[in-house]
């Protein structure tokens, strides 16, 4: 295997794990003991989107955009296997397997714990969190795995493409109602906010650096500067979620952790089916390790939105798909190790 591409790693990137369980905690404490800070902080939104958590995720992906050269891009479409990967596991695939999943357990395994009718609008939240692939978080979670960043743009891109047309009619289908509505602004906002400035911003500052000191000063020096960057972003941006969830995590212990079981299950079990998908495709790492990642995370911010539009945000339904956001990051950082571990397994990484 070629070191190289994994060597490197910060000293934040080694011990991200305990700095994501101590944010998460501060997060809760500062939600319990200082409930003014994100009273205040939660007065900045547009279109149910935080701005604050926006501008702290745009700093996390900025460094990756930044790799982006719009050559590679085109370049894309030569190798659409992962694209195709992607697609078939996100959308013929994942929304049925949380709803298997998560009906099993809520209404098999744990009907001694919870009521039918609760069971239902955790069903509920469930499938808000299958129908919404990862939009945003996916691009730290293939920096962190070495990943091209140039086709996880477009894996993101088209799947946030896919989601303007597919979203509503699978989550009405497993609902089982009509007349699911789907906060438009939020998802134009987000894709705007996630995608389009981010990748706009990064890409005129490496035409700029480049056009100024060179391409190997790019590469070289200037890009190593934003090395932590990513992860900074990442660990404010947990701050400040789990202390606009405070409350909800304190008050409901035991319902959090049933709830999070299928939702584990669910994400590992959709990484793998893509991972193991590209190497029996024999795609590389950089293509591959993405492609896992962006269908086992979620795009969060759309399914709680959704969620307290169609429910209510006091909606039990609402707290399925925060816990969502609870138990996502430190099982996807769990998936970067082992995908980081397995890149052996891939043809540009093999010794």
């Amino acid at each position: 295997m070629k070191k190289e591409n994994l060597a490197g790693i910060s000293f934040f990137e080694k011990n991200l794990t305990l700095w994501v369980a101590l944010c998460m905690v501060a997060g809760v404490l500062i939600g319990k003991f200082l409930p003014a800070v994100p009273a205040f902080l939660s007065k900045f939104e547009y279109a149910k989107v935080s701005i604050p958590i926006a501008v702290l995720i745009w700093f996390m992906i900025y460094p990756m955009m930044m790799k982006v050269d719009f050559a590679s891009i085109k370049n894309v479409g030569r190798n659409p296997g992962g694209l195709y990967l992607t697609w078939i596991v996100n959308w013929l695939i994942k929304p049925f397997t949380m709803f298997a999943i998560a009906g099993f357990f809520f209404f098999v395994v744990f009907a001694p714990f919870i009521e039918p009718e609760l069971a239902r609008d955790y069903l509920a939240g469930a499938i808000l969190l299958g129908a919404a692939p990862c939009t945003a978080m996916v691009f730290v979670w293939s920096h962190l795995t070495r990943g091209n960043p140039a086709y996880t743009v477009v894996q993101v891109a088209t799947n946030d493409l896919i989601i303007l047309v597919a979203f509503t009619p699978i989550v009405a289908f497993l609902l089982g109602i009509s007349g699911v509505s789907i906060p438009w602004n939020t998802l134009f906002l987000s894709v705007i906010l996630f995608v389009v400035i981010p990748l706009a911003g990064g890409v005129l500052t490496r035409k700029h650096v480049i056009k100024s000191k060179g391409l190997d000063y790019f590469n070289n020096t200037f890009i190593p500067k934003f090395n932590n960057a990513t992860i900074v972003g990442l660990l404010l941006t947990l701050v400040l979620i789990f202390s606009f969830q405070g409350e909800v995590i304190l008050d409901n212990p035991l319902h959090i952790l049933l709830i999070a079981i299928p939702l584990i299950i669910q994400t590992v079990l959709i990484f793998f089916i893509a991972y193991l998908g590209a190497r029996k495709m024999k795609l590389c790492h950089s293509i591959a390790a993405p492609a896992g990642m962006i269908g086992a995370s979620n795009f969060f911010e759309l399914a709680v939105a959704v969620a307290i539009t169609l429910f209510g945000a006091s909606s039990p339904v609402v707290l399925a798909t925060i816990v969502g956001v609870l138990v996502e990051v430190p099982v996807m950082l769990a998936l970067v190790k082992y995908a980081n571990r397995t890149a052996g397994w891939f043809p540009d990484l093999r010794s």
